[in-house]
């Protein structure tokens, strides 16, 4: 078992023995993991980037402009793949914490000046980190959608529900194990933000369960 598991493991025995009384710790912190970071580059550039100059010269890099306008490029570490266009503009994904941009960033540039190319001045944008977590209860996605604002729930179509949360502005993906997608933030205090407002949202509305089949049994007696 992972150290993460055991964790989630250890909350899920802690919310067992909990009710939902109106001193639920919504506070408490949230069990996340940032998954991907994906970020935006300009560099000022003299002349077009000639990007098949690069693919002759350089390793660890794929460019099919028959398929896709802009060249790939993988860095091992940090691990994280740069997709380069002709322009001067950048696509990073990968990532995992934002520190690790502009290394990422300084070790593209290099391979780029070494295939003869000249480009300088990077501005880096994080534009949306991607995190996983649990909210450690069971979810009635069926009420919640009913209850919950801005929210589409097709599980015919998706599994989960689709919530877009307003101040902070970012999506969740939530399952009915309580498991959740986080998308869209652009810095990191802006996740934890939205996953305690997510929590204290949840158990206020009444969609929390302490296990599926109560759910199930509410479904078929609402039909």
């Amino acid at each position: 078992m992972s150290k993460q598991d055991f964790d989630i493991k250890v909350e899920n025995e802690k919310l067992e023995e909990r009710d939902d009384r109106e001193d639920y710790d919504y506070e408490g912190n949230p069990l996340y993991k940032i998954v991907n970071i994906v970020g935006t580059v300009e560099v000022e550039i003299l002349k077009e980037i000639d990007l098949t100059q690069i693919a002759r010269t350089q390793p660890n890099v794929e460019y099919n402009p028959e398929l896709f306008p802009g060249l790939v490029m993988r860095i091992e570490k940090p691990h994280a793949t740069g997709l380069i266009f002709s322009n001067g503009k950048m696509v990073i994904t990968g990532l995992k914490d934002v520190l690790e941009a502009d290394k990422v960033v300084k070790k593209i540039l290099k391979n780029i000046r070494k295939a003869g190319l000249d480009v300088r001045n990077p501005k880096i944008t994080p534009q949306n980190i991607v995190a996983t977590g649990d909210l450690h209860a069971n979810i009635d996605l069926n009420m919640a959608v009913m209850i919950l604002e801005n929210t589409m729930y097709e599980p015919e179509v998706f599994p989960g529900l689709i919530y877009k949360m307003h101040n902070p502005n970012i999506v969740f993906n939530i399952f009915s194990t309580g498991r959740f997608v986080c998308l869209g933030a652009k810095e990191k205090d802006t996740i934890k933000e939205g996953i305690l407002k997510l929590k204290k949202q949840v158990h206020e509305i009444g969609v929390v369960r302490k296990n599926l089949d109560s759910i199930d049994n509410e479904n078929r007696s609402f039909l």
